[in-house]
């Protein structure tokens, strides 16, 4: 069954799309900076561009998520949004405290805290519009007909991601006091909670794209949730090796955080085996291929790369470092990016009732989006290497060695070209199913319950 009130979930995924393209475009401001033709460092110094990069990365998540929760959370309730009024205001707000947030690093207008830049005030706005949105999301799921561990799971991932905001906008004139509550968001959040909002969504898609049964799926759920509380909290301790915190974070750090790749390897081994449990294959290839895309190249990128630095004895060397780079990119690309691009692939044909899922270009953006961003991860880690043997083992002067591995961001450059163009052809498709119809169409959603009926 279909809910009309779905129909809120493309506008928050054209958000996706916008906010995306102008992440890309910062992308290639620092890319060019690197190289030396730095022509906008006047307007937009590379300071600036990395906080509106990295920044636009988690509003552009963050708004994909809240559109496959309005997508999803109707359907595993079994009724309406409860307000749609609601969802449409919360977006709107969303986007100007991201416009605002945006316009304000240009005139350094920023908290100056690595990660969680924007100004405090609007961090109170942040608070309230995702206030808004958990309300509306909770209630409905509250109100509704069933209450499935795939949408559960989902809310939770999303309430305990606004509760761990909180102790960002703590304020510590203790250096160490104010990196150890810090990184309580920014590592809970995308090694931790996030990781319980992929599962959901995972979870969901499977259902609809494998026809393998539900109550098979939700199991794996629960494995999922207790491998990522079990090593993501206590993985936090990565963070805390060199900081002035307490010598013992060493040893907690090193043992869970190697313990973290079982998590996205747990996922990685789900989606396989539900798609081979599958009995008959759904239509909609392109949202299967992004979906078991997201389940395997996160385990590569947030959970081998993040494996291969973690250890104290290596992160000595490697932290803060364009190793750290090489994995925040293929980790951010395959755990989350790549689940957006699923759920947007999965929904765009039953929001539009335009069955365009399988055609050349969207198997050309998901393949040149995949490989330039393997050719970006591979640039950065031998960039990276040479950096850290460079800089920190033979001690040449930091300016000096940028200078050296000047040819490595060229490579990226290349590679950033072959994602940006994939990219676009996902953005062209997106754009040429065209706005939602006025009845969300319900053929293709329950596809293999339909074939047996």
């Amino acid at each position: 069954m279909k809910y009309e009130s779905q129909k809120v979930s493309f506008w928050f995924f054209a958000t996706c799309m916008l906010l995306l393209t102008l992440q890309i475009v910062y992308g290639f401001i620092m890319g060019f900076d690197r190289i030396g033709l730095d022509v906008l460092h006047d307007w937009i110094p590379f300071n600036a561009a990395r906080a509106t990069h990295t920044n636009l990365l988690v509003v552009w998540l963050l708004t994909g998520f809240m559109g496959a929760a309005h997508y999803i959370i109707p359907e595993e309730s079994g009724r309406e949004l409860f307000s749609v009024k609601l969802a449409y205001i919360q977006l709107i707000s969303l986007i100007l405290v991201g416009v605002t947030a945006i316009i304000g690093f240009h005139f350094n207008w920023w908290e100056g805290r690595k990660f969680l830049e924007i100004p405090r005030p609007l961090d109170y706005l942040v608070v309230l519009n995702v206030l808004t949105f958990l309300a509306n999301i909770i209630l409905t799921m509250w109100n509704g007909k069933k209450h499935t561990t795939t949408g559960i799971v989902l809310v939770m991932g999303l309430l305990f991601a606004a509760l761990l905001y909180l102790p960002g906008m703590i304020w510590f004139d203790n250096q160490t006091l104010d990196s150890f509550f810090r990184w309580y968001v920014v590592h809970l959040w995308v090694e931790g909670v996030w990781e319980l909002i992929m599962g959901g969504i995972l979870a969901f898609l499977l259902i609809k794209l494998t026809g393998v049964d539900r109550e098979v799926i939700e199991k794996w759920l629960y494995v999922i949730v207790g491998l990522t509380f079990l090593s993501g909290v206590l993985g936090t301790g990565h963070h805390y090796y060199y900081i002035g915190a307490p010598k013992y974070w060493l040893m907690i750090g090193g043992i869970f955080s190697i313990l973290e790749p079982l998590a996205f390897l747990a996922m990685a081994l789900f989606a396989i085996n539900m798609y081979r449990k599958a009995g008959r294959e759904h239509p909609n290839k392109l949202a299967l291929y992004w979906t078991l895309g997201c389940a395997l190249t996160s385990f590569v990128g947030a959970g081998l790369l993040g494996a291969a630095h973690t250890l104290p004895q290596v992160n000595m060397y490697t932290h803060g470092t364009l190793v750290t780079a090489m994995h925040g990119h293929m980790a951010f690309w395959g755990a989350y990016a790549m689940l957006v691009l699923a759920i947007i692939s999965y929904s765009m044909p039953l929001l539009t009732g335009r069955k365009i899922y399988n055609n050349k270009v969207g198997l050309y953006a998901f393949w040149l989006s995949n490989i330039g961003m393997l050719g970006m991860t591979v640039a950065l880690a031998v960039a990276g290497i040479a950096q850290v043997y460079l800089e920190r083992k033979y001690g040449m002067d930091f300016l000096a060695v940028q200078k050296e591995i000047e040819i490595h961001f060229v490579v990226m450059l290349i590679c950033a070209t072959m994602f940006a163009t994939g990219i676009g052809l996902y953005i062209a498709n997106f754009i040429k199913y065209g706005g939602p119809v006025g009845q969300v169409t319900e053929e293709g959603d329950n596809y293999f319950e339909e074939a047996v009926a």
